[in-house]
C-alpha cells in the first residue's frame, strides 16, 4: 500500500456512500449576514476528513433503559439490519459497509460529523488501528435525554473519518510560558490586539470603512499584523473522492 492511499474494502450491500466533509452548514446559513463562514478555522475543520452518509430515513427513541430494547427504533420504511442498539444503554449503532485500509503507521479517527448537532443525541468518538485490523468498526450516537424522538434522514452524514499517524500527537513537549519571554511573538500579539480594538470600536461606532469591510480579514488570507504573508496557509481543502 503506497503512502497515502485510504481504501475502504466493501463488507456488505447496505448504501453508505462516502463523501468529502462539505463546507456549509444550514446553521451557518442562518447566521446573520452568514456571519459564521468568516471563520475560517471553522470552515476548514468542516471540510477536514470524509463523511459517511446514512443508508436510509428512521427515528430512535430511549426510555432511560439499560437494555438494548430500551431503545426503539422506527424505520420510515424497509428496516436496515445495520442499525439498532447492539450495546444497550441508549447507544444507537451504525454497522459500516466497509473495512477501512490506511498506511503501515496510520489510524483512522472515526467522530461525529463536526459541527453538526442533533438535540437529545451525540456522536462517539474512537481512533482504530486500521492499518492492520481484519476487522470492521461500528459508528455509535449515545442519547444524552430520555423519552425523546431523535431522527436521521437518509443521506445525512452520520460519521466522520479521517488518517492519523500513529503516536503522532506524543511526540509533542508541551509546556507553558509568557509570552512576554518570546519578544517577537509578544510584539506581533500586540499588533494584532491593538488592530482588533481599534477596528472592533470603528465597526460599533458604525464607522463607514469598517461596517463595509465587514471583519478583519488578515487571517483568512494568511497575512500576519506586519503586512507579511505567512510561509504556509490554506483556505481550502481539496479531499480526493473515493473512486471504484
Amino acid at each position: 500500500m503506497s503512502k497515502g492511499e485510504l481504501t475502504a474494502y466493501l463488507v456488505s450491500t447496505l448504501d453508505t456512500p462516502i463523501r468529502p466533509g462539505e463546507r456549509d452548514r444550514e446553521w451557518m446559513d442562518q447566521t446573520q449576514e452568514r456571519f459564521a463562514y468568516r471563520c475560517l478555522p471553522l470552515i476548514m475543520g468542516n471540510m477536514l476528513g470524509w463523511d459517511i452518509l446514512c443508508p436510509v430515513s428512521f427515528e430512535a427513541r430511549w426510555n432511560g433503559g439499560d437494555a438494548p430494547k430500551a431503545t426503539r427504533i422506527k424505520f420510515d420504511g424497509k428496516e436496515s439490519k445495520g442499525i439498532s442498539s447492539h450495546f444497550g444503554h441508549g447507544i444507537v449503532t451504525f454497522s459500516l459497509d466497509y473495512l477501512f485500509r490506511t498506511p503501515k503507521g496510520h489510524n483512522l479517527i472515526v467522530k461525529g460529523p463536526p459541527n453538526r448537532f442533533k438535540d437529545g443525541i451525540a456522536p462517539l468518538e474512537a481512533l482504530v488501528e486500521t492499518d492492520w485490523t481484519p476487522s470492521t468498526f461500528t459508528m455509535n450516537w449515545k442519547f444524552t435525554r430520555k423519552r425523546m424522538k431523535v431522527r436521521f434522514t437518509k443521506g445525512e452524514p452520520i460519521c466522520r473519518i479521517l488518517p492519523y499517524p500513529r503516536n503522532y500527537i506524543e511526540q509533542f513537549e508541551c509546556k507553558i510560558e509568557h509570552i512576554a519571554d518570546n519578544p517577537g511573538l509578544y510584539e506581533e500579539y500586540m499588533a494584532w490586539r491593538r488592530s482588533r480594538e481599534a477596528f472592533n470600536s470603528r465597526l460599533g461606532n458604525a464607522d463607514p470603512g469598517a461596517v463595509m469591510q465587514g471583519w478583519e480579514k488578515d487571517y483568512m488570507v494568511g497575512k500576519r499584523p506586519t503586512g507579511e504573508k505567512a510561509e504556509q496557509h490554506q483556505s481550502k481543502l481539496r479531499l480526493r473522492e473515493f473512486e471504484g
